[in-house]
């Protein structure tokens, strides 16, 4: 039978069915994705972010205002990636408008796609056509104009899928980065399940089926020797606790303990039904989530420095005295406030990483980077974690910055965020870092002293591409620099020494080297043999990272 409205529990209906069909498609809008690179996948991110909003709709009313608070606030704290914060203003624009009413007509529909499209824009700040972006104003105009003729509700959102698939259709013309590649936009593929989903609620129509098998994640990978313990590398004296919700198949899970047990101790595995609580003490925090990430996703993950618990709950405990007007230690009289004015929170993964972000004063690591994008809420709760009523926030990803300056409307904390899009820069922008000073102060000075800093990082094709550098198969080694794939070569050191020969001159002075996880002794002296050798006059410093996917990042000052 076909819907002449759309009430509160028909909402709900679409919003799990699109949630169900992004899931069944994920893989093939992975594959859309233009760089050939192991990224923050469209597909997964949006997939993501839909499963936050269900799990928020689990909790929410029955009635159409609840049902809307369910999907602006769940799609806001789910928020994963550009594409995520992109659909959830989607959502949010939508729901705002439907939540006015007790159930959606043809009309109430185009006004809401319509508010869709303007929140959309809104959260970008330079719009690019032939994206998401597009594809939801021109079916926005599409549902409108069949409105205003009269169309029914399932009138117009017939005329509304029929010009977001043409649309998608149409982003390569306005793109050329896609018609280079021969794809249309992912983040557009994605919105048009969202049509799909609401026809089948609304007219019963048929969702369109996803291939019979689905690609293998391009980025699986062996842990290395040192994660695995092995050549003497011991799991005693281990300095991180990691924990996080993981959703995987309850089959997976013996597997999931065996990987952990070579990756450290004090391992604790709770729950059932697609759903764990896990706990784990090591010294590679990449290593323990990406175990998690080869059978399911974690998520809500948090890392604990172990030899700076004690002082950071006492600081915090100052803290929460402080912002509750209590300036009184307890159990000792003495007034005291916080001792820092401003604390910093920083994504990164990789042992090395951490343990360079937190020498340097950072006061919380959020695990994520590139095929890894942490969700607002998880930045949120690692913002109220830190000792320090305001906050500064490091990305160190260009996926991430748009869910980082979402953080300060679900938080009491004043925040800035320093956009940040590795962590060469990040380390660079902490020189300038000012505990004592407030997080615009900060912000202003952080910002300036990563300012020149020119970044590059060396990772593996995952699939075929074309590029400035010549053409790309799967396998090859690529140097990416600021102006994009800078290097193609066969082996880790070609690519890294050609992305260097591009990106450094006669003004640089020096070179910080983090090693991912994939990097070996040999490649890294060579490299910095080859600086010496053609640039004797820059410095290198190398920093273990054991960061993943990436082998080298690079920054020049």
């Amino acid at each position: 039978m076909t819907l002449d409205s759309i009430d509160a529990a028909s909402l709900r209906r679409i919003v799990v069915t699109f949630c169900d069909a992004l899931a069944d498609h994920r893989e093939v809008i992975n594959n859309l994705n233009v760089y050939p690179v192991p990224d923050g996948d469209t597909g997964t991110n949006m997939s993501l972010t839909l499963r936050s909003v269900v799990e928020e709709l689990d909790t929410s009313g029955d009635d159409m205002a609840s049902v809307c608070g369910g999907i602006a606030h769940g799609s806001l704290m789910g928020a994963r990636g550009n594409s995520g914060v992109i659909l959830s203003q989607i959502l949010r624009g939508f729901s705002g408008v439907a939540a006015k009413q007790t159930v959606i007509d043809a009309q109430l529909l185009a006004e809401a796609l319509t508010s869709a499209a303007k929140g959309a824009y809104e959260a970008v700040g330079n719009p690019v056509e032939g994206t998401i972006l597009t594809v939801i104003r021109e079916s926005s105009k599409a549902a409108t104009d069949a409105a205003a003729h009269g169309a029914d509700l399932c009138g117009v959102l017939e005329a509304a899928r029929t010009e977001a698939a043409a649309s998608l259709e149409r982003t390569p013309t306005l793109l050329a980065v896609l018609a280079d590649a021969g794809v249309v936009d992912a983040g557009g593929a994605g919105l048009v399940l969202l049509y799909d989903a609401a026809l089948h609620v609304v007219d019963d129509q048929a969702l369109p089926e996803p291939p019979l098998t689905a690609p293998a994640a391009p980025h699986h990978r062996q842990l290395g020797s040192a994660a695995r313990g092995e050549g003497g590398a011991s799991i005693a004296d281990l300095r991180y606790e990691v924990m996080f919700l993981l959703d995987a198949p309850d089959q997976e899970i013996a597997g999931f303990k065996d990987a952990w047990a070579q990756v450290g101790d004090s391992i604790v595995v709770v729950g059932g039904a697609g759903i764990y609580n896990c706990h784990i003490h090591c010294d590679d925090v990449g290593a323990a989530i990406e175990c998690g990430i080869e059978v399911g996703r974690p998520h809500n993950i948090r890392i604990t420095d172990l030899l700076d618990e004690l002082a950071e709950l006492e600081e915090r405990d100052w803290v929460a005295a402080a912002l509750d007007g209590d300036t009184t230690r307890s159990g000792t009289g003495t007034a005291q406030v916080p001792t820092v004015s401003t604390a910093v929170v920083a994504v990164g993964v990789g042992s090395g990483v951490v343990a360079l972000l937190k020498s340097m004063g950072v006061g919380a690591v959020v695990a994520g980077g590139q095929s890894m994008n942490p969700s607002t809420a998880e930045l949120v709760a690692a913002v109220e974690s830190v000792a320090a009523p305001e906050v500064v926030i490091l990305p160190n990803n260009k996926n991430i910055i748009a869910v980082a300056r979402q953080v300060e409307q679900q938080t009491s904390r004043a925040v800035q965020v320093v956009a940040t899009t590795s962590v060469t820069e990040a380390l660079a922008s902490l020189m300038a870092y000012d505990p004592h000073a407030p997080a615009s102060v900060n912000a202003a000075a952080m910002s300036e002293a990563f300012d020149g800093v020119v970044t590059g990082e060396v990772t593996r094709a995952v699939r075929e591409a074309t590029s400035d550098a010549g053409p790309i198969c799967a396998g090859d080694w690529l140097g990416i620099g600021p102006a994009g794939i800078s290097a193609v070569g066969s082996s880790m050191l070609a690519a890294a020494t050609g992305l260097l020969e591009a990106i450094v001159d006669e003004d640089h002075e020096l070179l910080t080297v983090i090693t991912g996880e994939d990097a070996d002794n040999y490649t890294t002296a060579t490299i910095e043999s080859w600086v010496t050798r053609n640039h004797a006059d820059v410095a290198v410093e190398v920093h273990h990272g054991g960061q993943p996917l990436y082998p080298y990042y690079f920054g020049l000052e």
